[in-house]
């Protein structure tokens, strides 16, 4: 009988993958691809209700890393509060460099993404892309923290609320950004298909509102017409 080679992590062990979020390997097994025999991690990631499977000698390529322990995850948490010089107001050039240090993957870097784009979004609205990014960088978070505390995620979603804007405090900019040279019309085909079908919406409220005032002119001039009747 065969025996396996010894791997960085274990059945059951929870890990984080970046660009897929936090998941727990099933199992350990051996596959053969292109005439060669590697291990393969199996991983289910809960976020997404999907199996993955990662060749073990490329795990640390993909980012794949060990859930961090309570002192480093204390530590991501007092970063989102922290004082920090806003990145370029270039959308797609920002959303590229968080999307760089999403695939880094540290839960130092997972911080400093959630940190940036809430507080950018304070300033004004993020692109559909960028709310994405925030969406997982966030929920990521939070679900590597909740583990790494061992509290519920309900709880740690209020903590890391209360870093990113505690009652009264202003947003953690150390200035202000003067000029913007966001250009968030410029979206995929959906985003654009989104945007048409809000303003066809829009001129359908206008019809509708049109119609609604018609009718209410009509019924105040039957009432009138009502009224002249009776006075007669």
């Amino acid at each position: 009988m065969a025996t396996r080679k010894k791997t960085e992590y274990k059945v059951k062990q929870q890990i984080v993958y970046p660009s897929q979020g936090v998941g727990v390997i099933t199992d350990i097994f051996e596959k053969e691809f292109n005439g060669e025999k590697s291990l393969y991690y199996k991983i289910y990631i809960e976020v997404s209700d999907m199996v993955v499977m990662v060749p073990v000698n490329h795990a640390n390529d993909l980012g794949i890393r060990p859930i961090v322990e309570a002192k480093e995850a204390k530590k991501a948490l007092n970063l989102l509060g922290e004082d920090f010089e806003p990145i370029t107001s270039d959308w797609k050039l920002r959303y590229q460099m968080n999307l760089d240090l999403l695939k880094k993957g540290t839960i130092a870097d997972i911080a400093k993404i959630v940190r940036c784009l809430y507080n950018r979004s304070k300033i004004k609205e993020l692109p559909i892309q960028e709310r994405k990014l925030y969406d997982s960088a966030k929920k990521l978070l939070i679900d590597e923290i909740s583990i790494a505390l061992g509290k519920d995620e309900k709880e740690v979603e209020g903590m890391v609320h209360v870093k990113l804007e505690p009652p009264g405090a202003a947003p953690k900019i150390k200035r202000q950004i003067i000029q913007d040279d966001d250009d968030d019309d410029v979206f995929s085909m959906d985003d654009e298909g989104s945007k048409g079908r809000d303003d066809d919406d829009d001129d359908d409220d206008e019809e509708d509102e049109d119609e609604e005032e018609s009718l209410e002119r009509r019924a105040e001039e039957e009432e009138f017409d009502d009224e002249d009747d009776d006075f007669n």
